[in-house]
């Protein structure tokens, strides 16, 4: 039998056809039809205006901080339990990232950890919804109580909600991502999506190389190539034909996983009262004592991928920080995430539930005291 790995798309849609059509119209480049209307279905999406098609959702990020002016001297709040681009890209503008601490229950930006660390420096705030969950709408409120600005980095949120409001729809800027192992995939791709027409305007022209909408090859200010393909944007409509589809699909595999390793003394994450999450991937965490390399290398052995969580950032060489995060800190070395792409079968997850019960409670994967302290 295969191995269950823990993600890969489903492209059982009109996918081939639509990139196919792409090739055959000759527009293959970052204009086309596909372009258009994968940003209309986006902006459908997330219930906004504007939404523009970019080249991978780490850059969505850096034009979006870039666009909003955030440069040297200004710093960004950001969770130090996220994925390592979040905190790149406000170092690649010359900005600092300034790390807070998540919540226990959901793994996101801790609302009371932020307000102590605005600063006069302080210029925007970055919630990120990881695996799905939703980040607390107060954060926005905060942002505006103190003039800041909101970033939403939704590159695992697509398809959540809380409140009946969709993940970005109240930012300044959201940032998507459509890699291949996101809700939908374009390959490559993401995207920027906000209700301020003059800043997205702005972003429109400067992800060009900074060409004026209205004059070409007029580049009046600096600007990034940062275009989707028209080839791209193909496969995300078709993508996006099937989006409640997929949702549907991977809702029910996390029940699935909910009911089966329940009393399995394994905590999942708990998203806030009002998300609908995308359960874009299932993760949870290992009881304290268990060597989680360990775990995953015996979950392999039998036939199922799983991955480990992200590592703090400010554990990174180049944001090493003394400062502890100590829920952050927890999360990211107890957290594994298992096999959660929407084709996958009910049977299937009945089968990984059963060999990971199996792994845990054999003690196969327990750590030694001094490796734990270690990893402490």
């Amino acid at each position: 039998m295969r191995k269950i790995p823990v993600y890969e798309p489903d492209l059982t849609g009109n996918e081939i056809k639509y990139a196919t059509d792409a090739l055959t119209s000759g527009w293959i480049s970052s204009l086309g039809q596909y372009i258009d209307r994968f940003e209309a279905a986006l902006a459908q999406s997330v219930e906004t205006d504007h939404a523009i098609a970019l080249s991978n959702g780490t850059v969505a990020l850096h034009l979006a901080l870039h666009c909003l002016g955030i440069g040297p001297g200004d710093e960004v709040i950001v969770p130090t339990f996220t994925y390592i681009a979040s905190v790149n890209t406000i170092a690649q503008t010359g900005a600092t990232p300034v790390f807070a601490d998540v919540r226990a229950s959901d793994w996101l930006l801790d609302i009371n950890d932020i307000e102590h660390r605005i600063t006069p420096r302080t210029k925007a705030i970055m919630p990120v919804h990881l695996y799905g969950a939703v980040c607390d709408p107060a954060i926005n409120d905060l942002a505006r109580r103190h003039g800041l600005y909101v970033i939403e980095d939704c590159a695992e949120a697509l398809g959540s909600s809380i409140n009946g409001r969709p993940v970005g729809k109240d930012a300044d800027v959201a940032t998507f991502s459509f890699f291949g192992n996101k809700t939908i995939t374009t390959g490559e791709g993401g995207a920027v999506t906000a209700s301020d027409p003059a800043l997205a305007s702005r972003m429109r022209k400067v992800k060009g190389q900074g060409q004026s909408l209205t004059k070409r090859y007029w580049h009046d200010e600096i600007g990034f190539n940062y275009r989707m393909t028209n080839i791209c944007a193909a496969i995300g409509v078709a993508q996006f034909e099937r989006l409640p589809n997929i949702l549907e699909k991977k809702r029910a595999i996390a029940k699935v996983y909910r009911e089966q390793l329940k009393d399995s003394g394994l905590t999942f994450q708990v998203p806030l009262e009002g998300v609908v999450s995308s359960e874009w991937l299932v993760s949870l965490l290992l009881p304290v004592g268990l060597d989680r390399d360990q775990v995953m290398a015996e979950m392999s052995s039998l036939g199922f991928d799983t991955r480990p969580v992200f590592y703090c950032a400010h554990h990174m060489p180049m944001y090493a920080s003394p400062e502890k995060f100590p829920v952050s800190e927890d999360i990211a070395m107890r957290g594994i995430s298992l096999p959660s792409y929407p084709t996958l079968e009910e049977s299937d997850v009945v089968r990984i539930c059963a060999a990971l019960r199996t792994v845990t409670e054999s003690g196969a994967g327990q750590a030694s005291k001094t490796s734990l302290s270690e990893a402490r």
